[in-house]
Protein backbone atom coordinates (compact mmCIF):
# COMPACT_ATOMS: atom_id res chain seq x y z
CA UNK A 1 0.00 0.00 0.00
CA UNK A 2 1.16 3.25 -1.34
CA UNK A 3 2.36 5.40 1.93
CA UNK A 4 0.21 8.12 0.69
CA UNK A 5 -2.70 5.96 1.34
CA UNK A 6 -2.01 5.16 5.29
CA UNK A 7 -3.65 7.32 7.48
CA UNK A 8 -1.10 10.03 9.75
CA UNK A 9 -2.61 8.50 12.76
CA UNK A 10 -1.72 5.05 11.70
CA UNK A 11 2.22 5.84 10.47
CA UNK A 12 2.49 7.89 13.97
CA UNK A 13 0.96 3.85 15.73
CA UNK A 14 3.36 2.33 13.92
CA UNK A 15 6.17 4.43 14.62
CA UNK A 16 5.45 4.28 18.41
CA UNK A 17 5.31 0.57 18.68
CA UNK A 18 8.35 -0.07 16.49
CA UNK A 19 10.01 2.10 19.21
CA UNK A 20 8.84 0.55 22.08
CA UNK A 21 9.31 -2.82 20.46
CA UNK A 22 12.77 -1.80 20.32
CA UNK A 23 13.28 0.27 23.42
CA UNK A 24 12.21 -3.47 25.06
CA UNK A 25 15.28 -5.08 22.97
CA UNK A 26 17.81 -2.88 23.92
CA UNK A 27 16.65 -3.08 27.39
CA UNK A 28 17.02 -6.92 27.87
CA UNK A 29 20.87 -6.68 25.19
CA UNK A 30 21.57 -4.02 28.26
CA UNK A 31 21.13 -7.34 30.54
CA UNK A 32 23.21 -9.91 28.36
CA UNK A 33 25.73 -7.32 28.44
CA UNK A 34 25.56 -6.42 31.90
CA UNK A 35 25.72 -10.41 32.63
CA UNK A 36 28.41 -10.84 30.04
CA UNK A 37 30.64 -8.50 31.76
CA UNK A 38 30.11 -10.02 35.39
CA UNK A 39 30.79 -13.75 34.03
CA UNK A 40 34.23 -11.78 32.38
CA UNK A 41 35.11 -10.20 35.01
CA UNK A 42 35.11 -13.24 37.24
CA UNK A 43 37.48 -14.84 34.89
CA UNK A 44 39.71 -12.51 34.82
CA UNK A 45 39.96 -12.21 38.67
CA UNK A 46 40.20 -15.94 38.74
CA UNK A 47 43.22 -16.02 36.38
CA UNK A 48 44.84 -13.08 38.45
CA UNK A 49 44.78 -15.30 41.17
CA UNK A 50 46.44 -18.19 39.91
CA UNK A 51 48.94 -15.94 38.93
CA UNK A 52 48.48 -14.96 35.26
CA UNK A 53 49.52 -11.46 33.58
CA UNK A 54 46.75 -10.50 31.63
CA UNK A 55 48.52 -7.19 30.43
CA UNK A 56 51.39 -9.37 29.18
CA UNK A 57 49.28 -11.87 27.48
CA UNK A 58 47.31 -8.92 25.35
CA UNK A 59 50.74 -7.35 24.59
CA UNK A 60 51.94 -10.85 23.06
CA UNK A 61 48.84 -11.18 21.44
CA UNK A 62 49.37 -7.85 20.22
CA UNK A 63 52.49 -8.42 19.22
CA UNK A 64 51.71 -11.43 16.67
CA UNK A 65 48.78 -9.89 15.17
CA UNK A 66 49.05 -8.13 11.80
CA UNK A 67 49.39 -4.94 11.25
CA UNK A 68 46.26 -4.48 9.05
CA UNK A 69 43.80 -6.39 11.79
CA UNK A 70 45.36 -3.59 14.57
CA UNK A 71 44.38 -0.69 12.03
CA UNK A 72 40.55 -2.39 11.83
Amino acid sequence: MPKDKISKDEQVGFHKGALTTLAKEREEMLKILSIVEQLMQMHIKSLQDLGVDLQKESQKANAKRPIEDTLR
